[in-house]
């Protein structure tokens, strides 16, 4: 059995409520959480909790939302705590120099990749976007430069050929969970080996723009159908329409096939196959701006779309 830490838990969003639970649950005293201030969202720009928020209310969690970290009052709030280990799962703030120094046991983060592959704000979704076969989670020590702190442990995770940001987020979630309570157990014990990232091996998966969300419908089909995985659920691939209006595509297919690009080729049951000048692709499920999600055979239908016509 460990030893219990007296911990300060940063995150944000449902990816490091697990990583919140399993602390508690292997019996840590976490003394509040830290986390992003509430932000508009949806159609009517509500203010929305982050679910870190929502879960450290559900335990009773005291929990600090500051704009930045160096704030006068955060710090001393964050020193008046005296944790042991400040525990950081994608929260979404740089950790200044005098946060990083002030707990013994220094700063611990989960990063949802194999560092030093992927460093950065969106490895999930950059992993698929690349066709990886393989991701996982690493623990590493927060240091000055963007994940780039030495490693305390790594986990391996293998990703399906029907994985999606969503799922696979899902399953990181809980396997750095239990790696980041593993490596608290270590450090807790004195048993923690810190090993430096080999630099020559670093690649980056910098934070999603809407540029690289947005589709042509040209080239290598399963590239296309990745970029469309690593986009789902959000932020989202799309079509731009000639309209001027997005087109989302959800699900999408490669095919061997070889068509024009952005041309119907078929309505092939619920799917709409489209060329892509290497190959082509099946549009299995889109979501049309502001209306619901429909097959792509559906849409087709709606648009009056027949074999020959382009897209976007």
């Amino acid at each position: 059995m460990s030893e219990s830490l007296r911990v300060v838990f940063m995150g944000s969003p449902t990816f490091a409520v697990p990583s919140l639970e399993r602390l508690l649950a292997d019996g840590h005293r976490v003394e509040f959480v830290v986390t992003q201030p509430d932000r508009p969202a949806g159609r009517g720009r509500d203010l929305r909790p982050p679910p870190v928020k929502l879960a450290a209310e559900r335990r009773g969690l005291p929990c600090l939302q500051p704009e930045k970290l160096n704030d006068a009052g955060v710090l001393s709030t964050l020193a008046a705590a005296r944790p042991d280990v400040i525990a950081v799962v994608a929260f979404g703030q740089f950790l200044p120099r005098t946060v990083r120094e002030l707990p013994p046991l220094g700063c611990v983060n989960l990063h949802a990749s194999l560092l030093p592959k992927y460093r950065g704000a969106a490895p999930i979704n950059w992993v698929l976007i690349a066709g990886e076969a393989e991701t996982g989670v690493t623990i590493m020590r927060v240091e000055a430069a963007m994940d780039a702190g030495p490693v305390l442990l790594q986990r391996k995770v293998p990703i399906g050929p029907r994985d999606d940001a969503g799922t696979l987020s899902d399953r990181l979630a809980d396997v750095g969970a239990a790696a980041l309570g593993e490596a608290l157990g270590l450090l807790a014990n004195g048993r923690a080996v810190w090993t430096p990232q080999e630099e020559a091996g670093a690649t980056w998966a910098p934070k999603l723009r809407d540029e690289d969300c947005r589709l042509d419908l040209v080239g290598d089909p399963p590239a296309l159908a990745n970029r469309v995985r690593g986009l789902t659920p959000a932020p989202g691939a799309y079509l731009a329409l000639g309209d001027g209006r997005r087109l989302k595509i959800l699900e999408m297919e490669a095919r061997p096939e070889v068509g024009p690009p952005a041309t119907i080729l078929r309505i092939e049951g619920e799917a709409m196959v489209l060329g892509t000048g290497a190959g082509a692709v099946a549009l299995h499920a889109v979501q049309p701006e502001g209306k619901r999600r429909m097959t792509g055979a559906e849409f087709a239908r709606g648009q009056r779309l027949g074999v020959g016509a382009r897209l976007g």
